[in-house]
């Protein structure tokens, strides 16, 4: 299906008038970052440990110097053979951007409940080089509502996205991203959370890929993404990140 075909000036007109639209929608992404910024924030007062290829480490230790922490909750369950395709196709966006968060004073971590092996092997098949760690044997993926036990996908409701949800529409694994700060006495503010589609502007192929002809020409959200080693292939599976 194609668009209207018009002259010059009528396509002006009309993109004049998707302009005041575009500067309205950064003037709204403005104040929804400050108002992000100006969230209140909860102690952290558990204690949490990870599973890392340097040994287990805190949630104090996972910011590597740094005070403030990113954390990508990355669907990857202890018994899945692969990596969410959805998660993937984020990551593939983490590691150009590592020396500029570093620099900045900010940590990016991806954790999952699988264990370090298949952690190790999904860096490698997709040749990622940021921190990634194993929450497995530890309730933070269940406290900050992205991973679900049997017992919890077979209650009325699960918590996910702040909303009380149907189980069939969950997961045994889900999405998300939380954010820490670490002040300097040692204590670790747990200060934002995104899921679902939250996360989405960290994807640039998405964001340029709205600026192509077609946008993102998708049937369901990301029905269109594989692994970046698997384009080639036959295989339709959808995204499980929607």
């Amino acid at each position: 299906m194609q668009n209207d075909v018009v002259s010059r000036e009528e396509w002006l007109e009309a993109r004049r008038a998707l302009l005041a639209k575009e500067k309205e929608a950064t003037r709204l992404r403005d104040s929804v970052n400050a108002a992000r910024l100006a969230l209140p924030w909860v102690k952290v007062d558990k204690d949490y440990v990870f599973e890392t290829p340097e040994g287990r480490k805190s949630l104090a230790d996972l910011f590597d110097g740094r005070s403030q922490l990113l954390i990508y909750h990355f669907m990857l369950g202890p018994d899945w053979d692969a990596g969410c395709t959805g998660c993937s196709f984020l990551s593939d966006h983490v590691d150009g951007a590592l020396p500029h968060l570093n620099h900045h004073d900010v940590t990016w971590v991806a954790v999952s409940r699988a264990p370090l092996d298949k952690i190790a092997a999904s860096k490698r098949r997709m040749g990622w080089k940021f921190p990634w760690v194993s929450s497995f044997g530890s309730d933070f993926n269940f406290d900050y509502h992205v991973s679900f036990s049997p017992e919890d996908l077979a209650k009325d409701k699960v918590f996910y996205n702040f909303t009380p949800m149907q189980p069939a529409d969950a997961n045994d694994e889900l999405p998300g991203l939380s954010a820490f700060y670490r002040n300097d006495k040692g204590e670790i503010f747990h200060t934002y959370s995104s899921y679902a589609r939250g996360p989405e502007e960290l994807i640039g192929t998405l964001m340029i890929l709205d600026r192509a002809p077609k946008g993102r020409n998708e049937d369901s959200t990301m029905n269109f993404v594989r692994r970046h080693d698997e384009y080639e292939e036959a295989a339709k599976a959808p995204s499980c990140c929607h």
